[in-house]
């Protein structure tokens, strides 16, 4: 897995992803974990293996061979949802011939469609919320014992901050971090509120821990993950409290070969403390995911996300002063309730104002439960989605090629990754903007730094020979 993926499209590829260790362990019992989503649900499964390995498990990449099946599901979109109910489909055509198979659904579809899943699919034996993976060992005991189980309870402190996460499928490099669980921002159109709970933040010294811990094993980059990284606050007992100005530099000072990066950050809560913490770090990366989702006021509005278009480009501005050369990438929703043309209109020519370098970007997709589902009408026609979202990912291919055309002529310091896919003589990291980068391999490894003189480019990967 590697955080932080440069796209112009969010990456949906992921979806349906099997996470593995290396090797199976002989002997043991195997369990088959399959992720679909964000960020949060990848790291997630990597608690999720960490709590089975400890009762004997682990993982193997076929589902034929496992004695449990878990998939960790994601109710962002419609669309995520369709493919889990049809791999879950897939999945129970291989119980009829292994029978003592055990399924389950993990995550933010688990609230929502337990007794669906449950009693009237019966598609699955377990269902067991994000705040609930504790509780994994146990109710897979009541499902040997013959009974159906279920925990779906949200907590208002779970953290997981005393469990290593096992590393999945890792490239040993680069590593999630998650530092909040939760989100209160009640933005209309989301179900993360209620399929995750309220927000609650981790101890940051067992944030810091873990970086350590990750940077002894050679790890050189860590991406701290949270629905929203830039309201992140802690309080201890005796009163002292961190901000999330103050864990980047903590975290930041574990290693100055230790990068840092962090998702997503919440554009009303975006503040210049945090802007100046990256930019008086040399190690934490220069580039900033700000989602925007809408560049009118007015939807910005009905989305509930607190913010105005100027509010953003004044983000926006304040991010080119304080980082200059940061790479800025950001969310759009096409379609949204009541959107008009001249609302599409403003989002197309705040993208061409703003230059990200590259941008995740979706139809509007009615999720239940939400204030938008309650109080507004899904009234804009699928075609007029789908020709709006087909301009902005137009404009914004045009933008990012034009910014990764701009690294040329550069040196960028990579962190190598791994070798390239298209050829075992190339070798692939990322600049600290987020850029990939593709160099001749020469006598390079996974974890070095290298200087890379950038010659040419694609339009979204730049290319170079070390210097």
């Amino acid at each position: 897995m590697r955080p932080g993926k440069a796209a112009n499209i969010m990456d949906e590829s992921r979806q349906g992803e099997t996470l593995l260790l290396k090797q199976d362990a002989p002997g043991s019992r195997k369990l088959f974990l399959e992720s679909y989503g964000c960020a949060m649900n990848f790291s997630d499964s990597e608690i999720v293996a960490s709590i089975l390995s400890g009762r004997g498990f682990s993982t193997t990449s076929d589902y034929r061979q496992a004695d449990v099946i878990l998939v960790n599901t994601c109710a962002i979109r419609e669309n995520a949802e369709s493919r889990v109910r049809q791999r879950l489909h897939d999945f129970k055509k291989e119980k009829r011939n292994n029978p003592g198979l055990i399924i389950g659904v993990l995550g933010c579809m688990a609230e929502r469609l337990k007794s669906s899943l449950l009693e009237e699919e019966k598609l699955v034996d377990i269902v067991v919320g994000p705040d609930a993976y504790r509780d994994l060992p146990s109710l897979i005991e009541k499902v040997e014992g013959g009974q159906r189980a279920v925990n779906v309870l949200l907590s208002r402190e779970e953290t997981y901050a005393d469990i290593s996460p096992v590393r999945l499928d890792s490239n040993g490099v680069t590593a999630f971090i998650s530092i909040t669980r939760g989100c209160d921002n009640m933005c209309s159109f989301c179900v993360v509120p209620f399929t995750r709970g309220r927000e609650r933040s981790r101890d940051p010294e067992s944030i810091v821990r873990e970086a350590e811990d990750l940077f002894s094993r050679g790890y050189r980059e860590v991406t701290l993950l949270g629905q929203n990284v830039d309201s992140y606050h802690f309080s201890s007992p005796d009163g002292n409290k961190t901000g999330f100005a103050e864990l980047l530099a903590m975290t930041a000072g574990v290693n100055s070969a230790l990068r840092v990066r962090f998702s997503t950050s919440h554009p009303k809560d975006m503040s210049d403390e945090v802007l100046h913490a990256i930019a008086s770090h040399e190690n934490i990366c220069n580039y900033v995911h700000l989602p925007v989702q809408s560049g009118s006021s007015r939807i910005l509005e009905m989305m509930n996300r607190g913010y105005t278009r100027e509010w953003y480009m004044s983000r926006i501005e304040a991010i080119r002063r304080i980082i200059p050369g940061c790479g800025i990438s950001t969310d759009t929703i096409s379609g949204f309730c009541t959107e008009t043309e001249d609302d599409h209109r403003q989002t197309l020519s705040l993208i061409e104002w703003a230059q990200f370098d590259f941008a995740y970007m979706f139809k509007y997709s009615e999720r239940p439960g939400t204030l938008a589902e309650r109080k507004y009408k899904d009234d804009v026609p699928e075609e007029i989605k789908s020709e709006r979202l087909a301009e902005i990912i137009d404009l914004q291919q045009k933008m990012s090629a034009k910014k990764t055309a701009g690294g040329v002529g550069n040196v960028h310091r990579v962190l190598v990754e791994g070798v390239s896919k298209k050829s075992d003589s190339f070798l692939y990291g990322r600049n600290p903007q987020n850029t990939v980068v593709v160099f001749p391999r020469g006598n390079f490894r996974k974890g070095d730094y290298v200087n890379v003189l950038a010659g040419s480019c694609t339009p979204a990967t730049l290319k170079g020979s070390a210097v």
